[in-house]
């Protein structure tokens, strides 16, 4: 393991269950042995010039259930189980300001089924903080839980019918799905959490 001129690493926090980056941070050789040693993130504050362990002070604490070294040998990844927020803002993760430009966003094929699924949940997120007039996702958001809940099961019903008919699976799935992430951002029910459950399952 390489540290630099001042005896520091960069470490990047990933989400173990989710794969989301949440924050780039630095430790020096004390802050990698004691996350070692306790299986809690600990990090170097270059800015207080001090040895501080994840959420010691606010509580949200990052349980680290791997470490792994570059190719280089010079920057860590901690895949870490989150307890809370990993930015001191409040955000699920750091990395929450977009750049815009011109080459941003294209790509030689159609976005994946994961990326298009987190997308659409950024898209409905906002909807339900603005609530703009004329949106139907504002407008199902306004109906309540049991209404989404009801909708919900009339579009598995239609995924049914489709499957059973082979016909417009595709179109009747996109549908269930769009409406099962309105009802998950009304019942504050993040993609996060349902990964994580999959990853418990499954991981």
């Amino acid at each position: 393991m390489e540290f630099d001129q001042y005896g520091l690493v960069p470490v990047v926090a990933q989400d173990a269950a989710t794969g989301d980056v949440l924050t780039l941070a630095y430790a020096n050789r004390e802050a990698v042995e004691k996350t070692l040693a306790s299986g809690e993130a600990h990090y170097y504050s270059r800015s207080r010039a001090e040895l501080w362990r994840k959420g010691a002070t606010s509580g949200n604490t990052q349980r680290v259930v791997e470490v792994r070294v570059d190719c280089d040998g010079d920057a860590l990844l901690y895949r870490v189980e989150p307890r809370g927020p990993a930015c001191h803002t409040g955000e699920q993760s750091c990395f929450y300001t977009k750049l815009e430009g011109e080459g941003i966003g294209i790509s030689d094929g159609e976005a994946g089924f994961g990326v298009m699924v987190e997308q659409l949940a950024e898209t409905i997120a906002q909807r339900h903080r603005e609530m703009p007039e004329g949106s139907y996702t504002a407008a199902l958001i306004q109906r309540g839980p049991e209404r989404l809940a009801q909708k919900v099961g009339e579009e598995a019903v239609e995924v049914v019918v489709a499957a059973l008919g082979d016909e417009r699976l595709a179109e009747e799935a996109a549908d269930l799905v769009y409406h099962l992430l309105v009802l998950l951002e009304e019942r504050g029910v993040g993609l996060e959490d349902v990964a994580r459950v999959l990853h418990d399952r499954h991981g």
